[in-house]
C-alpha cells in the first residue's frame, strides 16, 4: 500500500515494478477511489477516459493476457511546478502473448498523486500502433 508521504516519482517507479511483476490487483491499488485514467489520443471505439478506481481495474484486469511486458528501459520523470504532479517519458517493451510479436511502445503521461495514490493519470499513447494489423489484443485492454 503506498504511504501518504510517497513522492509521485517514488508512486510512479513502484506501479512500473508492479506492471512488469503482472500484479495487476496491487497496481489498481495504487489508485484512489476517485482517479480518473484517461486516454486523450484513443481512437473511435477505445475508451478516453475511466472513472473510479473499479472503472480501472476493470480495464486492467487482462492486460498481462494480452500484453507481456519484459521492461521499461527508458524513463525520465520530471517534476512540475504542481508538487503533486510529474511528467513522464517512457517506453515499455516485450511482446504480445497472442501473436508473439514484439510490443515496443513510447508513452507520455501527466501524473498527479493526491494522499500517495494515483488520482489523475492522461496516457498520451500512440493509437497507430491499435491501428496496425493483427493489433486487435488491445481492444480489450486499450
Amino acid at each position: 500500500m503506498p504511504a501518504p508521504h510517497t513522492s509521485p516519482a517514488e508512486l510512479f517507479r513502484h506501479s512500473l515494478r508492479l506492471l512488469l511483476d503482472k500484479d495487476i490487483p496491487a497496481w489498481v491499488g495504487l489508485w484512489a477511489e476517485d482517479g480518473v485514467l484517461e486516454f486523450p489520443f484513443a481512437p473511435d471505439g477505445w475508451p478516453a477516459r475511466l472513472e473510479g478506481r473499479a472503472a480501472i481495474a476493470a480495464y486492467m484486469r487482462h492486460y498481462p493476457d494480452h500484453i507481456d511486458l519484459h521492461d521499461f528501459p527508458e524513463v525520465r520523470i520530471h517534476r512540475t511546478t504542481e508538487p503533486e504532479t510529474v511528467v513522464v517519458e517512457m517506453r515499455g517493451v516485450g511482446r504480445l502473448v497472442e501473436t508473439g510479436r514484439p510490443f515496443d511502445m513510447p508513452y507520455i503521461a501527466v501524473v498527479t498523486v493526491r494522499g500517495g495514490r494515483f488520482a489523475a493519470y492522461r496516457d498520451y499513447w500512440n493509437p497507430l500502433a491499435v491501428l496496425e494489423p493483427g493489433a486487435d489484443f488491445t481492444r480489450s485492454t486499450r
